[in-house]
């Protein structure tokens, strides 16, 4: 479904990818790790066209995403912000419907705040939040609701940006196990990125870790506790020493 090949990208003199190559499968869901600063966030703008690499190539289903037009492109893709990056002027119902209300997948409002409303029952939020404003909700409805938001337009491939970042461990739990069951469900590709490594054995198929600018490993996520790979077993394990110390 997507394919990076020797991505290249830098700010200046910091090299933050350095001839990434990645794979990911249709219907499959990807978990990327890696330190902080290692380039996750880097890697999902660079699909996305947010950010534009310096070399490589990306391709979605084979096709080069710089050749396809921009809005269709978009619309195959759902994201899940880190903060949940919710609209604090609309009500809920209007930010889980946001493109719906809008461009190339726009609908009728009411059919709009239906297909919202409906959205939000599937992540366990009653209708009656429809009407109520984010600062109105807990940090875990509002992820819920960010949630609901990146499903809404039924796309193809949703990214997950740190999803239980800021959450307790049961929330957190609940949130890793709507996304494994939601992404099963549509049948979506997913990438996540995330240095919890509960959402990772919650959420992943496969596992990528990131380690200055490539990828140190790849492997189903029922080889990564079982891998030599030094780099993969200090992570995971959050040992203060290892080669990613040495190497700082």
């Amino acid at each position: 479904m997507i394919e990076l090949e020797r991505v290249t990208k830098s700010f200046g003199p910091n090299a933050v990818l350095r001839g990434l190559d990645l794979s990911v499968a249709r219907g499959e869901s990807l978990v990327v790790i890696g330190g902080s600063g290692s380039g996750k966030s880097i890697l999902l703008k660079c699909i996305l066209g947010l950010v534009e690499p310096d070399g490589g190539v990306i391709r979605l289903e084979g096709r080069d995403v710089r050749e396809a037009p921009r809005e269709a492109f978009l619309a195959r893709f759902g994201m899940l912000f880190q903060g949940g990056a919710l609209f604090d002027s609309l009500p809920v119902w209007q930010n889980v419907a946001f493109r719906l209300l809008r461009g190339r997948l726009k609908r009728p409002r009411a059919e709009a705040r239906e297909i919202a409303v409906e959205k939000l029952r599937r992540v366990g939020l009653a209708p009656e939040v429809a009407d109520l404003y984010p600062a109105e909700l807990s940090g875990g409805m509002q992820k819920r609701v960010a949630l609901a938001r990146a499903i809404a337009a039924e796309p193809e491939v949703i990214f997950f940006d740190e999803p239980t970042t800021g959450l307790d461990p049961i929330m957190a739990g609940v949130i890793n196990d709507l996304i494994r069951e939601i992404v099963t469900e549509m049948g979506a590709t997913a990438i996540t990125i995330t240095h919890d490594m509960t959402s990772v054995r919650a959420i992943a198929d496969r596992v990528a870790m990131l380690y200055q600018g490539r990828i140190e490993w790849a492997g189903p996520i029922t080889e990564m506790d079982a891998t030599s790979n030094p780099y993969v077993q200090q992570f995971i394990h959050g040992r203060a020493t290892g080669p990613i110390a040495a190497l700082r």
